[in-house]
C-alpha cells in the first residue's frame, strides 16, 4: 500500500507521537497506512544463550514492532534486563502505554522519547523490512537526526533485537518530569558491568537534551576501571556525573532554560549509576522518575 500510495503516506503504529504532530500542523501526510492489523507484529521472545567463536553468546529479548509499552512493562522476561522495563513503565500515563509501540516510538525519533535513550546503553539491532529485503541497523546508527531515521521511505521496523547483558550487570533508566503525560525535562540511561565492585564496562546516554539521545563518552570513560563503592557520594560517580553535564546540548524551551536542564542531568546520572551497580550487585531495586 506504502508503494502505491507513495511519498505523501505514512505509516501509523500507536499513533503517540504522529497523531500530535498532524494535530499541529508539524506532519501533514495525505494517506496513513495503519500496521495494526497485521498479524504476528506484536510479540516478546527469548533467544538462549550458545556457544559462539569458542564463547558463550548471550541470548537475546525479541521485540516486534508493535509490541505496546504497557506489555514490556509486565513482562517477566523484561525483567531480566531491568532497564527496559525502567523505560516501559515510566512513558506518559497508562492510555500512552496501551496504544505506543515500540517499533513506532523508535520509527518516530521524537527527540523527547524514552526508547532510543534507553538502547543505546545495550546490543541493540533494529530489524527493518522494505521492498529490497530485510536489513538489520545498529541503533546507534539507526537515529541519524531528530525524527530523522536510517530507514527508507518504504521500510518499516519489523522487531527490535536486544542482547541480554553479561553476568554481573545492572541498569537503570529515569527521567524528570512536571506531570506523568508530559515529555521528560531531561533523562539518563546507564548500563553498567561490575566484579567485585571495579566497573569492567559503563555505557552512559542522555535524553532531551540535544536532537537525538547523546552517549556521554566522557563520562563512561570516567567510570571504567574504577571501584563504585555503595557511598552515595562518591567521588567517581560525581566525576562521570560532571563528564554527563558536560555532554549534555540542551536548548531552553518551556521545560527549563540550559543550565536547569544540565543541574538535571547530573543529579539523574548520579542517581541511575546507584540504581545501576546495585542491580548489578543483585539487588532488587525500584527505578522510578522523578516528577516536580
Amino acid at each position: 500500500m506504502l508503494s502505491q500510495l507513495g511519498e505523501g503516506a505514512k505509516f501509523l503504529a500507536g499513533g503517540q507521537s504522529l497523531i500530535p504532530l498532524m494535530k499541529l500542523r508539524f506532519a501533514n501526510p495525505e494517506y496513513l497506512v495503519d500496521l495494526n492489523f497485521i498479524p504476528g507484529t506484536s510479540f516478546i521472545k527469548e533467544e538462549s544463550s550458545v556457544p559462539h567463536s569458542g564463547a558463550l553468546r548471550f541470548g537475546a529479548l525479541h521485540f516486534g514492532a508493535m509490541t505496546r509499552h504497557a506489555e514490556i512493562e509486565h513482562s517477566a522476561l523484561t525483567k531480566k534486563i531491568p532497564i527496559l522495563h525502567d523505560c516501559a513503565a515510566g512513558i506518559a500515563d497508562v492510555q500512552v502505554r496501551n496504544r505506543g509501540t515500540i517499533g513506532g516510538s523508535l520509527a518516530e525519533a521524537d527527540p523527547s522519547g524514552d526508547w532510543a535513550t534507553a538502547l543505546i546503553t545495550l546490543d541493540c539491532t533494529v530489524h527493518s523490512l522494505g521492498p529490497g529485503g530485510a536489513r538489520t541497523i545498529q541503533q546507534k546508527d539507526f537515529i541519524t537526526d531528530a525524527y530523522t531515521t536510517a530507514l527508507a521511505h518504504d521500510e518499516l521496523v519489523t522487531e527490535v533485537e536486544v542482547r541480554i547483558p553479561p553476568e554481573g550487570s545492572g541498569g537503570a533508566y529515569l527521567a524528570f518530569k512536571r506531570s506523568a503525560p508530559v515529555y521528560p525535562s531531561a533523562s539518563a540511561a546507564v548500563q553498567l558491568t561490575l566484579a567485585d565492585d571495579v566497573c569492567q564496562d559503563a555505557a552512559i546516554a542522555l535524553g532531551c537534551v540535544g536532537l537525538t539521545a547523546i552517549r556521554a563518552t566522557e563520562a563512561e570513560t570516567v567510570l571504567r576501571g574504577k571501584i563504585l563503592n555503595r557511598n552515595v557520594n562518591d567521588k567517581t560517580i560525581a566525576a562521570a556525573a560532571e563528564a554527563a553535564r558536560a555532554a549534555a546540548d540542551p536548548q531552553s524551551d518551556m521545560r527549563g532554560s540550559v543550565e536547569y536542564k544540565r543541574q538535571l542531568v547530573v543529579a539523574l546520572v548520579k542517581r541511575a549509576i546507584q540504581i545501576a551497580a546495585r542491580r548489578a550487585r543483585g539487588e532488587q531495586v525500584e527505578g522510578a522518575h522523578l516528577y516536580a
